[in-house]
């Protein structure tokens, strides 16, 4: 009995009750918003809809997860990745092969069946390629600027980015360039690369527009952020919806479940990709400022845990998931905003999901392994 509470009591001292907390916080607050975007859809006298159900199991779920993965050495799971990098290639090679797709996006093969649920493969690859690449960073940190190293990291990371782009899930595949990027600031390399890619993936794009190789409707909800009203019942239909319904929030909101345009469905997908117009509807700037404050302090607090990790492999681990949490929250804000075309990327921890929900936690569980190991590294330094 002595030895399980001697355990338990160094358990409880290595666990990053704050990080854990304000994430308990974000998902509690995203389930309230999924709850009052899904309501009008109900049976009467239903209160909680199948997403939020989902939501709530999945939150329940991953932060047992995550205290699991916090269990073990940064070190460990490092070593793990050759099964990773297996694991994450075949999942998304048999999601382009047998998943399924989105009524009306048939090219957008993106989620496979478990059951009588579906799992988006691309979210568990993000993790997948968090940890492995943060391997690869930290094999080749000390010469991160030689051009042969830069190489294969890139070479990596595109990997990654066409494996989830073949299935058609675009978002989510710039998602891992801002990892990628993020990661290897991190990790000191020369910001000429940066201003070379910039100009790369700028005249790229010109191209690609000019030529029309962006065609079709990519083309077009791009167009629509400069020319709304002409695509107002198409490309622009969600967003100009999802604005008039923050904008009708005003201040202080209209009321939690009380919002005209969140309970009559008047935002398409409203419990997703467009949560953040159901806090500014029914919560007003005051809700839509603390989705922000949240996700921030998340992140923050993610960083601090890897300054505390010091430059090895959980460090970069760290690096990589607030990199992930803040690249899709950009991402999804500026969609609802019209500042970005709409490319279907959720608010981590916010928008209704439980593949998105369960993999961030299992991101969440690996930032809390690092503290956990990097606190009783300075520990056994003390004595």
């Amino acid at each position: 009995m002595k030895q399980f509470k001697a355990s338990f009591r160094k358990f409880l001292r290595g666990t990053d009750f704050g990080l854990i907390i304000i994430c308990l916080i974000a998902s509690v607050y995203g389930i309230l918003l999924v709850t009052s975007a899904t309501l009008h859809n109900n049976p009467e006298g239903v209160f909680l809809s199948s997403a939020a159900k989902t939501m709530i199991v999945s939150t329940i779920i991953g932060i047992l997860l995550a205290t699991i993965v916090s269990l073990f050495n940064p070190e460990t799971i490092a070593k793990l990745w050759p099964i990773i990098a297996i694991v994450g290639v075949g999942l998304m090679v048999y999601t382009r092969f047998f998943g399924v797709a989105p009524e009306g996006r048939e090219d957008a093969v993106s989620w496979i069946m478990i059951g009588s649920t579906v799992f988006q493969s691309s979210e568990l690859l993000k993790i997948g390629f968090i940890v492995t690449f943060s391997v690869h960073i930290n094999k080749v940190r000390t010469h991160i600027n030689r051009i042969p190293h830069l190489i294969g990291l890139v070479a990596h990371a595109f990997i990654a980015f066409f494996l989830v782009s073949w299935c058609g899930d675009d978002g989510s595949a710039l998602v891992f360039i801002l990892i990628f990027i993020s990661m290897t600031f991190f990790a000191g390399l020369k910001w000429y690369y940066y201003a070379i890619g910039a100009a790369a993936a700028v005249c790229g794009f010109s191209v690609a527009w000019f030529t029309n190789i962006i065609s079709g409707y990519q083309r077009r909800r791009i167009l629509a952020i400069f020319n709304p009203e002409e695509y107002a019942m198409t490309e622009a239909y969600q967003q100009t919806r999802a604005i008039q319904a923050m904008g009708s929030g005003k201040l202080l909101g209209k009321g939690l479940f009380k919002g005209e345009y969140t309970q009559s469905g008047y935002v398409p997908v409203a419990h997703n990709d467009m949560i953040l117009s159901v806090a500014g509807e029914e919560l007003g700037l005051f809700g839509t400022i603390a989705v922000v404050i949240l996700i921030v302090a998340i992140c923050m607090k993610i960083l601090s845990v890897a300054g505390k990790a010091q430059k090895n492999v959980g460090y970069y681990m760290c690096c990589g998931v607030a990199a992930m949490i803040a690249g899709q929250s950009m991402i999804n804000i500026g969609m609802c905003l019209r500042l970005l075309p709409v490319i279907g990327i959720t608010l981590p921890f916010f928008s209704a999901g439980g593949s998105s929900t369960l993999c961030l936690y299992l991101g969440i569980g690996i930032v809390m392994s690092a503290y956990r190991y990097a606190k009783q590294r300075r520990t056994s330094l003390m004595f």
